[in-house]
């Protein structure tokens, strides 16, 4: 095979990759050795996948404080920090060879990390910058007709919502919200399941919802869901920020047609990354919105028949981004792997169910978030009285207890249990949150 042919058979291939490959610029050598890794900060030793402890001294935070915001922007484990850098010290030393000799092979241990940890084929998924960019390209992207309709619920985020406003705003598309449940702290799946399937019409096309809602920590039962609307020719998209990286379960467990999440939240990746998954299905009814630089487009365009571009590689904006961050994805898969995916659950659940069990004790104090692990992840939300949540965020701050507020009306006073938190954590929350009432 040519140096041509190789260039444009390589899944992801920058411009100047492939012209380069071609004779239009000079070419440097292929690097076939991984970058020296950078040493661990001394703070981090070796990662004992099976003590907590070890997995929580992954993370440079300050120990004097409960963390219970790191789900909302994430703090990275030593392995993405030492990757970052790597890289980062790479670009900086001489960027355009460090791209061109090491793009193509980085990029493909992304995808190839991704697709083990999603159960998927790598063809099946493209990567972006972030959960809010992966649902703007998809909801833009979908192919809809005239009459046809998305249908999407009340308790959705902002990104989700006014993601279909602006395609609706474009092209007439029609948007409908459904209420899912009335009582986050006593939703069931069949209140839910319910609601969902009477507000499907036959004009129903895309079913737009998210697995874990940040607004009240309700997590939907997306299985159950995605078989009542089997046959009805409806396109189930998920965005599983919430709970990729939290919950034991990949896209063909859950059995939607789309699963949009960022990597810089649960799974505690590198900040500003993301990715979108897409069925076989799926896909078919996608038109990508920005050009890829994968290599097969490329070469296409320079008038090479390197093959069709698989739909996820497709769907991956092309250009220039923050290749040291997107880099170190790998190293955030790995580090869940080595955990183990069933594990890192587990302790999800086990650190948000003695939270919830602390706060529902307090007496005033109205716990929002459903006690079912069936039904709720790791994200807590309650309801204080006559403290707002802004005041109550900063005097749990002031107690070194880092919550947040929800970005929704109502607004409710938020945690989160990742893999950094301990029992420690939990109970400092608990006892901080007693001074609230």
């Amino acid at each position: 095979m040519t140096s041509t042919a190789q260039a444009i058979g390589m899944r992801r291939r920058s411009l100047l990759g492939v012209a380069a490959a071609a004779g239009l610029v000079g070419a440097a050598s292929a690097c076939e050795e991984e970058p020296a890794a950078a040493p661990a900060p001394a703070s981090a030793p070796p990662l004992i996948p099976t003590d907590w402890a070890s997995v929580r001294a992954q993370f440079a935070v300050d120990p004097q404080i409960a963390h219970l915001s790191t789900f909302v922007f994430a703090p990275h484990p030593a392995p993405v920090r030492a990757s970052i850098e790597r890289h980062r010290a790479g670009l900086d030393a001489d960027a355009i060879g460090y791209l061109h000799e090491n793009e193509a092979r980085l990029d493909e241990r992304v995808a190839v990390a991704a697709a083990d940890y999603l159960d998927a084929r790598l063809d099946d998924i493209a990567f972006t910058d972030s959960t809010t960019m992966g649902l703007g390209l998809l909801y833009s992207g979908l192919r809809l007709g005239p009459g046809d309709e998305v249908l999407t619920t009340e308790h959705d985020f902002y990104a989700t919502h006014e993601s279909l406003r602006l395609r609706a705003e474009r092209d007439g598309a029609t948007v409908r919200r459904a209420r899912l449940y009335a009582d986050p702290a006593a939703a069931s799946t069949d209140e839910i399941v319910g609601n969902l399937t009477r507000a499907v019409t036959a004009r129903t096309k895309v079913v737009a919802v998210t697995w874990v809602h940040s607004s009240t920590g309700v997590k939907l039962p997306i299985r159950a869901m995605a078989d009542a609307l089997r046959g009805r020719g409806v396109l189930l998209c998920v965005d599983a920020v919430h709970g990729f990286g939290a919950e034991d379960a990949s896209p063909g467990d859950l059995g939607c047609d789309f699963l949009v999440s960022g990597c810089h939240k649960w799974l505690l990746g590198p900040r500003g990354t993301g990715l979108v998954w897409g069925s076989t299905e799926g896909w078919a009814r996608f038109t990508p919105l920005i050009p890829t630089f994968d290599g097969r487009s490329i070469g296409a365009w320079l008038g090479f028949d390197g093959g069709a571009t698989p739909p996820g590689p497709a769907a991956t904006p092309g250009g220039y981004h923050s290749f040291e961050h997107r880099w170190a994805l790998a190293e955030a898969f790995d580090f869940h792997k080595a955990i183990g995916r069933p594990r890192v659950a587990a302790r999800t659940h086990e650190l948000a169910t003695a939270l919830k069990d602390g706060l529902a004790g307090i007496g005033g104090l109205k716990l929002m978030t459903p006690k079912s692990p069936d039904l709720s992840a790791g994200v807590v939300c309650c309801q204080v009285p006559e403290v707002s949540v802004d005041e109550a965020v900063a005097r749990l701050r002031g107690l070194k207890v880092v919550a947040s507020a929800t970005p929704y009306r109502p607004t409710l006073l938020r945690f989160g249990t990742t893999i950094v938190n301990n029992e420690a954590d939990v109970e400092a929350t608990v006892k901080a949150a007693r001074t609230l009432v």
